[in-house]
């Protein structure tokens, strides 16, 4: 993630000339009056666009062949960024997305739906953001922002864990991870697999006849965005359900996507991959990892109706976001409409990689019902009575040329789509900096003239930042963000990752492996017998990382596939 501030805001103060009078005799030159300041300039306004599930060359700029205009057009007038990094899945993402601190400090040390019986009831796996947490909100707020958010939440499911309570003056949000994207029965309460949405932090009875998830997330935004104090920037979190299943569109959105993908997943890759390597965001020469998939599951091994059920939820998944970006264009076309969007920063980012999970594989029993409940049929699929993923084929399609997909502390679960449109900031190119998503927080705030610093916040003891901000790098004053010898860690599910440098240890619950990711950015070569000492020294320093943040590893495997 590169920024560059706006000029006017690294610019140092100017002297005024003094004008002397002629006529006057000459006198001793008396002290010049102190120079009046320089206008400070407007703070930007803020905007955060966060996709769910999204794959890292789903949209063109990024290699895709889906259509996405008006996502495209900012990325390509900002600054793509290939090596930004999420944590393995959405909750914990979040959470350090907006307190800027690991998501075990955070109270997402795993998924709520999937704490092991050792995790459940221990600090660091709350389910919710906890009480010595600021949010992203909460500072932007404090320096005199106007607040708002739509769309999912995911950071628990309480009246005390809404958005209201997390420094946003305006909310819509889902409480929980998914759910129908088109309107939904509310009644169910949240332990019986009911969905929850809040409004200004009160639960909704219902929700329109014409929901749609990703047209309501962009009106809502549209509407608070009209209601907010113009006088104040605003910082606008707009976080999609799409394309997260159940795989659902309006059949308009379906249709334009009919026989796209009849050649299968390895051939979408392919294609995808050498795009990637068109565009300069992955290097020519890169050796792709090997696609994992189970037995007589290659498109070649299908038979012809399975072949036409996945080609269909890859049109209904294409059609997600196809919608999602017109509902980006909604928002920034009211950005340009109101004179605000020429001083706005947007950032955008996917939460983790591609969506490869068998959710019939997923023991949760809400889950399970919803499946079961669901027409499935090839006909059904993508309408609102359907409940359908599109698996393992498709998502190492879009990881590629990645390991894996979301859920795994691989490249493929935590190398993400992102990118940044900053005014006055460097544009219109590609880079290639090692980031994470918990720089955000340093990064904006600053951006916004607060400080980030320290373990207490408005008189309470809080979980300091450990993101880095980007200032010096953005400013010219750095060659990198993160130094070499940072170690920074990561674990979801017993699944572990350290990264340090362009070194990469990793371990899915078997053995540790050691990657250099700067010369085998696809992880496809493990360098453990021929490194051991620097295996060693990593894996130390992912102990280390444990101790520091609360890791409790799960007694029980993982039910994510």
């Amino acid at each position: 993630m590169r920024f560059l501030l706006p000029a006017a805001l690294l610019a140092g103060t100017m002297l005024a000339p003094v004008a002397l009078n002629a006529a006057r005799a000459p006198t001793p030159a008396a002290a010049p009056a102190p120079a009046a300041p320089a206008p400070r300039a407007a703070p930007p306004n803020i905007l955060v666009i966060v996709a769910d599930d999204l794959g890292y060359s789903d949209l063109g700029a990024f290699g895709g062949e889906i259509r996405t205009p008006n996502l495209d057009a900012l990325a390509l007038r900002g600054l793509r960024l290939t090596g930004f990094h999420s944590a393995p899945t959405c909750s914990p993402t979040r959470s350090m997305l907006l307190s800027g601190t690991d998501n075990h400090l955070a109270g997402l040390g795993n998924m709520a739906e999937m704490w092991a019986p050792n995790q459940r009831g221990q600090r660091g796996y709350e389910g919710y953001l906890p009480g010595d947490i600021v949010t992203l909100a909460d500072r932007l707020r404090d320096l005199g922002y106007a607040t708002m958010m739509s769309g999912k939440w995911h950071l628990g499911v309480r009246e005390e864990d809404s958005p209201a309570r997390h420094g946003f003056d305006q909310s819509f949000d889902l409480a929980q991870g998914g759910g129908s994207h088109f309107g939904t029965d509310l009644s169910k309460a949240p332990g019986d697999g009911g969905t929850t949405y809040w409004e200004n932090g009160r639960r909704l009875a219902a929700l329109p006849a014409d929901f749609y998830s990703s047209d309501a997330y962009a009106g809502k935004l549209i509407e608070q965005l009209g209601r907010a104090d113009a006088g104040k920037p605003f910082f606008a979190y707009l976080t999609f359900t799409a394309p997260h299943w159940p795989l659902q569109a309006p059949a308009e959105d379906i249709a334009r996507y009919r026989g796209a993908y009849d050649d299968g997943f390895e051939a979408l890759r392919q294609r995808r991959l050498a795009r990637l390597k068109a565009l300069g965001l992955v290097p020519a020469n890169v050796a792709a990892h090997d696609v994992e998939l189970p037995a007589g599951e290659r498109w070649a091994e299908l038979s012809p109706a399975k072949r036409r059920e996945q080609a269909r939820l890859m049109e209904v998944y294409a059609a997600m976001v196809d919608r999602m970006d017109r509902n980006v264009g909604r928002v920034i076309d009211y950005l340009k409409r109101t004179g605000r969007y020429d001083n706005t920063i947007i950032l955008f980012t996917a939460d983790n990689g591609a969506e490869g999970a068998d959710l019939a594989k997923i023991e949760i029993p809400a889950f399970q019902a919803r499946v079961k409940a669901a027409d499935n049929r090839i006909d059904n699929i993508g309408t609102a009575t359907s409940y359908a993923w599109y698996g393992p084929g498709w998502a190492q399609a879009a990881t590629a040329p990645s390991w894996l997909y979301k859920g795994y502390t691989t490249e493929g679960g935590t190398r993400v789509a992102a990118f940044i449109d900053w005014p006055g900031a460097r544009r219109h190119g590609i880079s290639h900096a090692f980031g994470t998503v918990m720089d955000v927080v340093p990064t904006l705030v600053e951006a916004a003239g607060g400080d980030w610093r320290g373990a207490t916040y408005a008189g309470r003891t809080v979980q300091p930042v450990r993101g880095v901000s980007w200032r010096a790098y953005l400013t010219g004053g750095a060659a990198r963000v993160h130094a070499p010898d940072e170690a920074i860690g990561s674990e979801l599910f017993g699944r572990r990752a350290l990264r340090q440098g362009d070194w990469k240890a990793v371990n899915l619950g078997d053995r540790w492996r050691l990657f250099n990711l700067a010369e085998d950015p696809g992880e496809t070569h493990d360098l453990a017998a021929r490194e051991p000492a620097r295996l060693a020294a990593l894996v130390a320093a992912w102990d280390r990382y444990g101790k520091e943040t609360g890791v409790i590893m799960p007694s029980t495997p993982s039910r994510y596939p």
